[in-house]
């Protein structure tokens, strides 16, 4: 009879942590949580007001002024549309094999993919943005000569709306850094104010803009394939969120631990004047 060798298989306690993108659209100085407030269900609502502009007149002495005019404002509705969740299970088993570290591993990468969503789902808010260079028939073709240029062009647009300079940001994928690097008006993150370089993506300075990169720059695909390059200012938009529930838990038929978890979340573009958008096409 056949005796077959018996390989014990190994359980090692360091974990392979999975590759993960830089989060930057969710994160201060990127956008506003102002608004946050209380959230406490899927379908809650923030309400946002603005003052509309008061006109200026000339005054002439001993002359009556018109009679005082009637403050105008606008409410804007912050809707808590998106709601994700996560559930995973370790058995019984397999924790007792692996090590403790599973579990925490697991609740650290659950955290993140909550994150990565919420983050794509903000910069899917770049089809509101009032300005626009290029468009998806027509996308611009930045090179290492004018890509700062673009940079600069998306600068005037915001100037023009009277966006403060202070704060303004832009976010290009890797590939669009890459050109820029080349470019020796482009200022790397030495050169930058400690409190800039501690933002999550941040590469550096250009036209004004602290310049951060994300994989989760959108892409619009197709025969004129183009990626969508914001840029603004934090008061263009607000986010809200809310871990609403995170619970530990049997299942009923299993020998294993379980975590799951709610996120709510919802955001808003409230100034379209303040943000601009490049339709760039990567170099072939």
């Amino acid at each position: 009879m056949a005796i077959n060798n018996f390989i014990p298989t190994i359980w090692s306690a360091r974990l392979l942590q999975n590759l993960q993108k830089t989060l930057v659209y969710g994160q201060a100085g990127v956008i506003n949580r102002d608004y946050e407030g209380e959230i406490k269900a899927y379908g809650d609502t923030v309400k946002i007001n603005n003052i509309g502009r008061i006109n200026v007149g000339d005054y002439t002495k001993n002359q009556d002024m018109p009679a005082p005019e009637t403050l105008t404002d606008e409410t804007r509705t912050l809707v808590i549309d998106q709601a994700k969740f996560f559930n995973f299970q370790v058995d019984d088993v397999d924790k007792i094999q692996q090590n403790p570290k599973l579990m925490d591993e697991a609740m650290r990468e659950a955290a993140y993919a909550l994150r990565n969503a919420a983050d794509q789902f903000i910069a899917s808010h770049y089809v509101e943005a009032y300005h626009q260079i290029g468009n998806d028939t027509t996308p611009v073709q930045p090179t290492k000569n004018d890509a700062y240029e673009y940079l600069v062009d998306l600068s005037v647009k915001l100037d023009e709306a009277d966006v403060p300079e202070q704060g303004r940001f832009v976010i290009v994928p890797p590939w669009y850094e890459g050109l820029m690097l080349k470019d020796d008006r482009f200022v790397k993150t030495g050169s930058m104010p400690a409190e800039e370089r501690l933002m999550n993506g941040v590469i550096g300075k250009a036209a004004g803009f602290i310049v951060l990169k994300s994989n989760n720059v959108p892409k619009v695909t197709g025969a004129n394939e183009n990626y969508k390059i914001i840029a603004g200012h934090s008061i263009a938009w607000s986010f809200a969120e809310q871990v609403n529930q995170v619970e530990a838990y049997r299942p009923e038929r299993r020998f294993a631990d379980a975590v799951k978890g709610l996120h709510l979340y919802g955001a808003r573009v409230t100034r379209p004047e303040a943000l601009a958008v490049l339709s760039a096409k990567r170099p072939s």
